[in-house]
């Protein structure tokens, strides 16, 4: 099981990921707290998960609401305070899970004391603590970097009468690791956090802490290879080779698990989007992260089972086959239901087969709140925008408000119940519908199969830390066997919106005559024979030898 001696806690583990403005308030402000949460933890704890990895609650502008962190080493005020971070942790540990925090390592805000130091001069001390060039000789910038959120990735000051690089924001500079006293106080910061008890990290763009030192231009992607995604966002336009993914980077994963070594039973795990074939480079003991999620998934719209194979045979296995981190969704992407349903009014039976795959994947299980209700995508209004990225491109892309609104837990209050204020995101009718008392009042709801399903995954020693090995299937099935030692259960799923049958695949070992159907699963399926009857989004689990 997760919890042996003999394996990591954090192998095969459901990691619950709260974001705190949209999780509970209990002052009125519209804004979630570290209190709420605490208010939460029985909740939380009854879903079965491990372990919840809160989303930055540091001080900051808010520009990119927390991931331009002003300090390090502290809780924003109108979160809480360190006491109330303690308690906090202390009420989670009595409950059994851990808590794991967001670091934002590769940059700070523009307000962080380090940057406002930095600014003042080329030979201060902390001159070289962030990503500083000269223009080029006719005042453009050093090189052809574009910024995440479209632009150029550099900003001028006056004050240095330099260029300052930033891969999002230009309020978000880019901190240097080539400068060893920076990455030695980012270290520090790391152990600050350490020493209250916190039990890991997840990694913000942990893909990106280097950079080229020699600035470096980004090459083109080749004009055959463009799709649709990447003419609808410009920096999808170029291999980010040089501001991002460098080999180099394996030194900041080695110096971070350094420090998670110095403590006992810690966990990092690390955000990689733009070069998921580097995971094997940056992942995996002794040494590196422990594990790492991509955005194979994430951004996944078609639940084909190609997509599934391509990651564990060639993303992952293809490189070093490190341990994974699995996840559908989080507060940056398009909530799962909508993605794949197209709809934003929710689709239950989608969301229960899309928690019954997650489930029982080869990895450690990220799972983002609401998913567990089913919650669809919020179509936000132009004057409920808070998202910078919505800010940009409204109304032909919306941004990220729509999988960051509040959590709905009482369907008649105010709010749902949120706040006694005025929430700072809207919740809309669908996920009022969806509330949490709502689902723990019915026998038969998304929220109630999520839980059955973490405890099913837990159930079978071969789901949590089991190979996986996919089976031979046509059309829309997707077939995997997981096996520990003796224990081997073979999953079907069946995505389409049709039924479908799977006859077995040619691995002859798996043998479905006379196989059980285990007491969990979504959809109508039925065994005739050596087939596999699989009705519309349906998903089954055999014994098998």
């Amino acid at each position: 099981m997760s919890g042996s001696a003999k394996t990591p806690w954090w192998k095969g583990a459901v990691v619950y990921q709260i974001y705190p403005r949209s999780y509970a308030d209990t002052t009125g402000s519209g804004v979630g707290d570290l209190e709420g949460i605490k208010s939460k933890l029985d909740y939380v704890a009854s879903l079965g998960v491990d372990a919840i990895w809160l989303s930055p609650i540091y001080p900051s502008p808010n520009k990119d609401f927390g991931y331009d962190v002003a300090d390090y080493c502290n809780v924003a005020p109108e979160m809480g305070t360190l006491d109330g971070f303690d308690a906090l942790l202390e009420a989670t540990h009595k409950r059994g899970m851990k808590l794991i925090l967001d670091q934002v390592l590769a940059h700070s805000s523009d307000q962080h004391a380090w940057f406002q130091e930095s600014l003042l001069s080329r030979d201060n001390e902390k001159a070289n603590w962030y990503v500083w060039a000269d223009a080029k000789e006719d005042g453009t910038p050093p090189n052809n970097w574009m910024s995440a959120f479209g632009g150029p990735a550099w900003s001028w000051h006056p004050v240095r009468r330099q260029y300052y690089h930033h891969k999002f924001l230009r309020q978000q500079p880019k901190l240097n690791f080539h400068e060893p006293e920076a990455v030695k106080a980012l270290m520090n910061v790391l152990r600050f956090w350490l020493e209250r008890g916190v039990d890991g990290f997840r990694l913000d763009v942990a893909h990106a802490y280097y950079h080229d030192a020699a600035l470096a231009d980004n090459p083109p992607v080749p004009m055959e290879e463009r799709t649709g995604l990447n003419w609808s966002h410009a920096p999808r336009l170029q291999e980010h080779i040089h501001d991002s993914g460098l080999p180099e980077n394996q030194i900041a994963m080695r110096a971070v698990r350094s420090v998670l070594n110095e403590y006992d039973e810690r966990l990092a795990f690390g955000e990689f989007a733009e070069t998921p074939e580097m995971i094997g480079t940056y992942v995996g003991e002794p040494d590196l992260l422990h594990t790492a999620y991509t955005f194979d998934f994430l951004e996944d719209r078609s639940l084909a089972p190609e997509v599934f194979q391509r990651y564990y045979q060639d993303t992952l296995k293809k490189n070093g086959d490190p341990w994974p981190c699995v996840t559908f969704s989080n507060h940056d992407l398009t909530r799962p239901v909508t993605r794949w349903g197209g709809g934003r009014d929710g689709d239950d039976d989608l969301a229960r087969f899309g928690l019954a795959l997650l489930l029982t994947l080869r990895g450690t299980v990220l799972l983002y709140q609401g998913e567990e209700l089913g919650l669809p995508d919020v179509d936000i209004e132009r004057d409920q925008i808070q998202d910078p990225v919505g800010e940009l491109y409204f109304p032909f892309g919306k941004g990220r408000d729509g999988c960051r609104t509040p959590m709905p837990w009482i369907s008649r209050a105010p709010n749902a119940a949120f706040s006694s204020g005025e929430s700072w995101l809207p919740i809309p009718a669908a996920h009022i519908e969806r509330a949490v008392d709502v689902q723990e009042a019915m026998s038969d709801t998304v929220l109630k199969f999520a839980r059955e399903a973490i405890t099913f995954r837990k159930e079978h020693a071969c789901f949590l830390t089991g190979d996986i090995t996919f089976l031979e299937s046509i059309g829309p099935i997707l077939a995997f066997k997981r096996a520990l030692g003796e224990e081997t259960l073979t999953c079907v799923f069946n995505a389409s919106e049709e039924a479908s049958v799977w006859h077995g695949g040619a691995a002859s070992e798996i043998v479905l005559k006379g196989a059980r159907r285990l007491d969990f699963g979504t959809g109508d399926v039925s065994l005739v024979g050596t087939e596999v009857i699989c009705g519309p989004r349906s998903a089954a689990f055999f014994k098998g030898p």
